[in-house]
């Protein structure tokens, strides 16, 4: 059964009501234990130069233990694969890791697409063929929605995924420095929220935060009513609803900045954008954000299909990673396409 709006509000806020007090408070909170180095995999994709070349600079920068690195071989960059061909790539991901590891993050921009899945949804969750007989229906829940900060992916039955986008090595190593580099300081920043024209796409609204100061994080919760953010250069999150997020080269985002717009298609990251008129969520990671997250195919406008503000706060600020903090954020996300530098964690204790 479907929870409705109304209650599933009532649950979001009640998740992030105690942290939020105690923050605000400056109450001494106690931290999540963030995901380590040694239990992420990495998959280089062999016949990509690119993804050698960054999967190599990823896995010195964040000392990636050797036993972790799997190299497969998907020739020509096809922005979708079919079922049956996932299914192998999969088994010969899952063949070289042992069960301490929790996640994965896939070195390369495409696939991006396992049919109508997203490939990180596919990955973590398996392949759903039901959400590809209508995109627009309500989508499977993920067992990993909102879990507990102490809560280890693998003792839900999954094993997380990101992508990390190989584009261009310049950005992508620019990309990987960011998420190194979150959190040696608590410098003070921002999150903000924008209550946009597109009614359509402000149905993540009602769990934005509160306007107000968490000074234990140094971190400002802003809520605006405007189209674009302009001139900002303290951003840690920035969430919104627009096809097309305007004036993003005029601002700064933190180490660790998570950045998204809930639009159909931002999760068709090498998609024509000029006939969709949707942005890619590429555009945010090039902008200086550090993870970043969109839907492959038209989910509709579901706000489970996208990532509940109040929910990745909550556990970003608790200290978990980019990719534990995105995945137990989204309640759907079948369609959804986790990309960026997983193991940003600019409140991890240290």
């Amino acid at each position: 059964m479907t929870t409705t709006p109304h209650i599933a509000r009532q649950i979001a806020c009640r998740c992030i009501t105690a942290i939020l007090l105690a923050l605000c408070g400056g109450a001494p909170v106690q931290a999540a234990p963030a995901l380590q180095a040694s239990q992420l995999a990495i998959v280089i994709n062999d016949a990509e130069p690119n993804s050698v070349a960054i999967g190599e600079y990823y896995r010195k920068r964040r000392n990636i233990p050797a036993a972790n690195v799997v190299h497969v071989s998907i020739p020509g960059k096809p922005h979708e694969i079919s079922a049956a061909r996932f299914f192998l790539l999969k088994d010969e991901i899952d063949a070289r890791l042992g069960p301490a590891v929790q996640a994965v993050l896939m070195v390369w921009t495409a696939p991006y697409k396992v049919e109508c899945n997203a490939i990180t949804a596919a990955y973590t969750l398996g392949f759903d063929p039901a959400q590809c007989a209508r995109t627009c229906a309500a989508g499977r829940p993920s067992p990993y929605f909102n879990a507990g900060p102490a809560q280890q992916p693998g003792a839900l039955g999954v094993r997380l995924s990101m992508l990390l986008p190989t584009e261009s090595v310049a950005q992508a190593r620019a990309l990987i420095d960011r998420g190194a580099g979150a959190g040696f300081r608590l410098a003070p920043a921002s999150a903000y929220y924008l209550v946009t024209s597109e009614k359509p796409r402000n149905s993540r609204t009602a769990f934005f935060p509160p306007p107000g100061r968490i000074a234990a994080r140094r971190l400002n919760t802003r809520t605006l009513q405007s189209d674009a953010l302009e001139g900002a250069r303290d951003i840690m999150i920035y969430q919104t609803g627009m096809a097309e997020v305007g004036k993003l080269e005029t601002l700064g985002f933190m180490p660790g900045a998570l950045a998204d717009h809930l639009t159909s298609l931002g999760g068709d990251l090498l998609g024509n954008t000029a006939e969709s008129g949707q942005m890619s969520s590429l555009r945010w990671l090039e902008a200086g954000a550090t993870a970043s997250y969109g839907t492959v195919t038209e989910p509709c406008n579901y706000w489970q299909k996208f990532p509940n503000p109040t929910v990745l706060l909550k556990n970003y600020l608790q200290g978990n990673t980019a990719i534990e903090a995105y995945w137990k954020s989204v309640a759907w996300p079948t369609q959804g396409l986790f990309i960026g530098e997983p193991l940003a964690a600019p409140y991890r204790q240290r």
